[in-house]
């Protein structure tokens, strides 16, 4: 019988699917989603192949469950950022912070890696849901603000948004940068 480094074999379940998980987020990250297979994925947590399958059924599932918890946890930090504002105006500046703030910790690495992958239409389109989920905050803030309710503002905005995501990804400052996006957005708006 494995070793069980938890208090209950739920806890030890759960961190042996988070392993992998984080696993896995490093091998798409680094090599692509077809590098992600049960046995780079296992050899990376230190499990062996076999135990991949009492967690997952496929690698497609797992990149699924990627996809899944990276939004959530991106949709808690955004929802908590969002709770204490209610003038539109701050509730943009207030998402993009967040945003800016989540991807220097690399929490966009998994959805970036997984968008330049050719995946299934279904895994694709399960992506986008989650990510047009993810900015209708921002889309609502920016209709306040702006009385116009045009997707294209905000196909605009996210284009903001997404290119200081890139500065900060690379290492600038996500302060400095919200800054400056945040200027050219109040003086577009």
């Amino acid at each position: 019988m494995p070793k069980i480094n938890a208090a209950t074999v739920a806890e030890h379940r759960a961190q042996q699917r988070a392993a992998l998980i984080r696993a896995a987020v490093d091998v798409l990250v680094e090599q692509g989603a077809t590098a992600v297979t049960p046995a780079a994925v296992g050899a990376r947590a230190g499990l062996a192949r076999s135990s991949f399958y009492q967690y997952f059924p496929s690698a497609a599932a797992l990149l699924a469950a990627i996809v899944e918890e990276s939004f959530t946890a991106a949709d808690a930090a955004t929802a908590q950022a969002l709770a204490e504002v209610g003038e539109p105006a701050a509730r943009i500046d207030a998402f993009i912070r967040t945003e800016l703030r989540i991807a220097a910790q690399g929490a966009h690495r998994p959805a970036k890696a997984l968008m330049q992958a050719e995946l299934p239409a279904e895994c694709v389109a399960r992506v986008h849901e989650l990510h047009h989920q993810h900015y209708a905050p921002l889309q609502a803030a920016l209709v306040d603000v702006t009385g116009d309710s045009a997707e294209l503002t905000g196909q605009l905005v996210g284009g903001i948004v997404q290119a200081a995501m890139t500065a900060v990804e690379h290492g600038a400052d996500p302060d400095h940068v919200a800054d400056h996006a945040l200027a050219l957005l109040r003086n577009g708006l």
